[in-house]
């Protein structure tokens, strides 16, 4: 067999089972290989769109999804796809074709340093010299994508090598389990010590703990110890319901989706101790630690990171699960001060949802995040692109599950919206899926609606135009500049959207948001809705009211 038929099979081993990819002629016996196998070869129309998708199926799995591309501009084009996987710990597979490298026929024509320019970007960016290596070479790639902290890999397989002939009875490396080291018991008494003695606890949970393998874990421990939590943008979803009406939790005291003065931080600045779970520094941060702040105690897979904003007072690394069941069993019940922060979260969540139904067209994002709540249930997914309203979202968008609201808060690249979106619909055919983009943001890979369409996707793609890069126009305006350079015009979505076989849809009044959802999503196929938004409320809220805000609840 040739050298790209044992890559595939040793690619099947993993259980990989989709790839994406442009590919080029580099990649064409890998291309022939995968043609007999199981493995669906899914081709995007930009190869930054396929590591987007083999990204957000590492995250949505916790299996490194997997992505092709040909050698020099197909593979550059996968870079901001590798910077989004490595700062979201997102598993994935980069795989690129190049030249042969026995022979220089074409001389330098196409050649880049691939491994040399993934090696920053990546967890490991490797050459595969022979065809021989190629079962352990692959057999590594996916151990150390998926084990924590999880990122990508790239792999470049030459056209020589991939067409080198190997003898039949090469084997693939077997896959085997390897378990997450424990905590040392040290560290969860020195934790459990400092709780017992905390007069205001609070618990964070972070970007780490919206991992596949932690559901139910950290609800556990929430109910277990009675302790108000609050979570970072990427660490939304993470607790399941206890106790409230609404599905949600009565604990949950907001979204840090700002840094400081946001109302979630009225409980922040008066805890004396912050459990922090599963913090990655990779974030905005969600609060600043000072000399005069609160004790802080990190808990992740990893040690933490020390950075001017975060230095923890004690550390308990090692599998989340199961150091946080220990630390549970040593507190539990002996924590007289667990609810102390409680009394604030009334005040902090009417405050943060404030205005959430005004009926002024075009919408506020308090209007816009209302709705889409309504529509979607607490099994369906909304993926964000960035934008300004990426932080309404975050603010007032409530979440019931892990992973039901995708968004970045580690590159916060703009793009990646459309096909996060597409890659849960394709493993949740029967959930509800939209993608929530800035017209901006959706512009850059709105060519993968034919990709959506060719796949018969069932997902709804909602647009929120302004006809401006509009977080940078506010950014541009808090900071006392000239309102200039940030405004652009926009195709007719409506026809747009028809253009590629999908159905587009416009909102013309604030009431119409939701019905509009309803029969999209009713229709099935890929839907594509336009609403205007009214950003004056970004001044309005997260500048004046924030800068001006007095805390309702003295403890």
């Amino acid at each position: 067999m040739k050298a790209s038929d044992l890559f595939v099979k040793a690619l099947e081993n993993e259980g990989v089972d989709r790839i994406f990819a442009v590919p080029g002629e580099e990649n064409l016996d890998v291309v022939e290989s995968l043609r007999g196998s199981s493995i669906q070869l899914i081709l995007t129309r930009h190869e930054q769109s396929a590591a987007f998708m083999a990204a957000t199926h590492g995250r949505l799995t916790g299996k490194p999804g997997v992505c092709m591309a040909t050698l020099g501009p197909g593979a550059l084009n996968l870079v901001t796809g590798a910077a989004y996987a490595h700062l979201g710990a997102m598993p994935m597979i980069l795989i690129t074709g190049q030249k042969a490298i026995m022979t220089a026929r074409q001389a330098r024509f196409q050649i880049v340093d691939i491994v040399a320019t993934m090696k920053p970007l990546t967890k490991a960016s490797r050459q595969i010299v022979s065809a021989a290596s190629i079962p352990t070479v692959v057999r590594e790639a996916f151990r150390l994508a998926g084990e924590e902290r999880p990122g990508p890999v790239h792999l470049e397989l030459p056209e020589d090598v991939a067409a080198e002939m190997v003898a039949d009875d090469i084997g693939v490396v077997e896959v085997h389990p390897v378990e997450l080291a424990a905590a040392q018991e040290t560290s969860i008494d020195r934790a459990a010590a400092l709780f017992m003695a905390a007069k205001r606890p609070l618990v964070m949970f972070g970007a780490a703990t919206n991992r596949p393998r932690l559901a139910g874990q950290l609800t556990d421990f929430v109910r277990r110890t009675g302790i108000p939590f609050f979570n970072t943008q990427m660490g939304k979803g993470t607790v399941a319901g206890i106790g409230s009406a609404d599905g949600g939790t009565e604990l949950w005291m907001g979204t840090a989706a700002l840094t400081e003065r946001d109302y979630v931080h009225e409980a922040i600045d008066k805890a004396d101790l912050i459990l922090a779970i599963g913090h990655d520094t990779v974030e905005k941060p969600p609060f600043i630690m000072g000399a005069k702040g609160p004790k802080v105690v990190h808990v992740g897979y990893t040690p933490a990171i020390v950075e001017q904003v975060f230095f923890p007072h004690a550390e308990v690394v090692g599998d989340l699960g199961s150091s946080l069941a220990r630390l549970a069993d040593k507190v539990e019940g002996k924590l007289p001060n667990a609810a102390a922060l409680v009394p604030l979260r009334e005040s902090i969540l009417r405050r943060t949802m404030n205005r959430a139904t005004e009926s002024r067209f075009p919408l506020t994002p308090q209007r816009i995040v209302h709705d889409v709540r309504e529509v979607m249930p607490a099994d369906g997914v909304v993926a964000l692109d960035n934008g300004m309203y990426k932080i309404w979202f975050a603010r007032c968008y409530r979440t019931r599950s892990a992973n039901a609201l995708l968004l970045d808060n580690a590159l916060a690249t703009m793009g990646a919206g459309l096909p996060s979106a597409m890659m849960a619909a394709l493993l949740y055919p029967k959930r509800r899926v939209m993608a929530v983009c800035g017209d901006g943001g959706f512009m850059l890979n709105s060519q993968e609606l034919e990709t959506a369409v060719r796949l018969k996707l069932n997902l709804v793609v909602l647009i929120i135009q302004d006809d401006a890069y509009g977080m940078i126009r506010w950014k541009q305006a808090v900071d006392s500049f000239t309102d200039w350079g940030l405004t652009f015009g926009n195709p007719d979505f409506v026809k747009y959207a028809e253009a590629y076989g999908a159905k587009g849809r416009r909102v013309e009044s604030a009431e119409a948001l939701v019905s509009t959802l309803e029969a999209a999503f009713s229709e099935g196929g890929v839907q594509l809705v336009t609403v205007p938004v009214d950003y004056s409320e970004n001044s309005r809220v997260l500048v004046d009211e924030l800068r001006n805000r007095v805390p309702e609840v003295a403890l």
